[in-house]
């Protein structure tokens, strides 16, 4: 059995939980409240980052990126054409690409900011952060979400799916990202056409059902976070 980690609006988290059920692997969910700094966490993991996979007896899997290559040579040789890693070489390295532009450049210049904001702090001590939101943070975070959605919407405009003809682990991590981003009504969903047309493709997976079904308590999602149809 694999046992992953996780905070349920970390992007990164999200991203893995999406895999996991694109490749149907029996998992087991443990809420990580990372902020805090657990003993027995640390141990797994001295940095205190999600996600963090463990399977059997194996050692901890540490991080997204590598968490989605162990399962890619774990599994994903049986998916057949459902694989999510291409085996073209130079498909291949776009997809790792833009799988670490959205899941870093993306998270740290935009959603990240969101979910910390609006999100972490909800639960966080006072004395480990958190309270009420700075305002200025979010301000720079909508002005480089909106430059993000043009690169995105460039994509979506001339590729079938991110990375090329077929869904990838890049496909999966940018829609990782844009559910947190969504469900906290900050997409710019007017200006992104494309981008609009591609999502709904993603969330209207079933591996998305289980991530459109959480909600946090006091935060109400955004009327299109769960709308298959927007």
């Amino acid at each position: 059995m694999l046992i992953l980690y996780h905070q349920p609006f970390s992007p990164a988290c999200r991203f893995i939980r999406l895999v996991l059920a694109e490749y149907g692997v029996r998992h087991e969910l443990v809420l990580e409240k990372h902020w805090e700094r657990r003993k027995g966490f640390l141990a797994m993991n001295p940095a205190a980052t999600l996600p963090v996979a463990v399977e059997n007896d194996g050692p901890p899997v540490v991080g997204a990126g590598p968490i989605m290559e162990y399962l890619d040579e774990t599994r994903g040789y049986a998916q057949g054409e459902k694989r999510l890693m291409p085996d073209h070489p130079d498909r291949r390295a776009e997809t790792r690409r833009l799988v670490e532009w959205f899941l870093w450049k993306f998270d740290e210049e935009a959603v990240g900011h969101f979910v910390h904001e609006r999100i972490y702090k909800l639960e966080m001590p006072t004395a480990m952060g958190g309270g009420a939101p700075e305002s200025t943070i979010l301000r720079a975070a909508r002005a480089n979400l909106r430059h993000h959605m043009r690169y995105m919407e460039y994509l979506t405009a001339t590729r079938n799916w991110l990375a090329g003809d077929r869904l990838t682990f890049a496909d999966l991590a940018a829609a990782a990202e844009l559910s947190c981003t969504d469900y906290l009504g900050e997409v710019p969903w007017s200006d992104s056409e494309h981008v609009k047309t591609w999502y709904a493709r993603i969330k209207s997976r079933p591996a998305f059902r289980s991530l459109l079904a959480e909600t946090i308590r006091g935060l109400p999602p955004s009327p299109s976070y769960d709308d298959l149809d927007f």
